[in-house]
């Protein structure tokens, strides 16, 4: 009963989303090196109850190497000229979740290997928001995000041999841990299973789904070069079938 969503539920995801877009909005516009974590949190809160809401889940503000930590939740941090800010927070309307995550330079502008990496994020989320389409499997989502994310991968020198070898041996889990997204609705991760008799779950209409690439270079890794350490990029946005 809770896969498939009625229109009325469906109003109240958008309006959780719309709320969520104008809290991070907001933060861009207030953004800037000196701040803490929490500030930025603040920010988010504010447009949050502003509008009726409050968050769906605790938000992730997390600056620098923060952003590697899938679940980081402490939030004091300072944020500082040249860092990244990963951001996933969201806003929960009448019982009803959104979940939503933003990467933005502090000072306004990517460093070029930030931009590689997150171009390569986008890419992927692009190409993955694709698969959404009614009859697709639920896999083919993950698989598309981790054939993207890999092929950027190895063209930047962090995976080496090739696209296939490199999937079926899943040399992008250094990178990249997590699936590509999960069901949306009264919970962030909302009831209902994946697979149905072992098989696949195929889309239908009125599923809400999130779907959410990243890509993670922890400033532990070795072998990577140095200008790679400590940047951490997602990109969620969520989807309608």
């Amino acid at each position: 009963m809770r896969l498939i969503k009625s229109h009325e539920e469906i109003n109240e995801i958008k309006r959780a989303c719309s709320i969520s877009v104008k809290a991070h909005k907001r933060l861009m516009k207030n953004c800037s090196p000196g701040m803490t974590e929490y500030q930025i949190g603040a920010e988010l809160m504010h447009e949050f109850h502003s509008s009726d809401a409050k968050e769906a889940y605790p938000s992730i503000v997390a600056s620098g190497k923060n952003a590697c930590i899938l679940h980081y939740t402490k939030n004091n941090s300072t944020l500082k000229n040249g860092q990244l800010l990963l951001t996933d927070a969201a806003a929960e309307y009448k019982n009803y979740a959104s979940d939503i995550t933003r990467t933005i330079p502090i000072n306004g502008k990517f460093t070029k290997p930030q931009k590689i990496i997150y171009e390569i994020v986008l890419d992927a989320q692009k190409k993955a928001i694709k698969k959404c389409m009614v009859g697709n499997y639920w896999s083919d989502i993950h698989r598309e995000a981790v054939k993207t994310l890999t092929k950027g991968l190895i063209n930047i020198g962090l995976i080496k041999g090739k696209l296939t070898d490199a999937i079926n041996k899943q040399k992008y889990e250094r990178f990249y841990m997590h699936s590509t997204g999960h069901w949306l609705g009264l919970d962030v991760h909302d009831v209902g299973n994946y697979k149905r008799n072992g098989e696949w779950r195929n889309l239908e209409p009125g599923m809400v789904l999130t779907i959410e690439p990243g890509i993670y270079i922890l400033d532990s890794l070795e072998g990577v070069e140095d200008k790679w350490l400590g940047i951490g990029v997602r990109i969620e946005d969520d989807l309608l079938v």
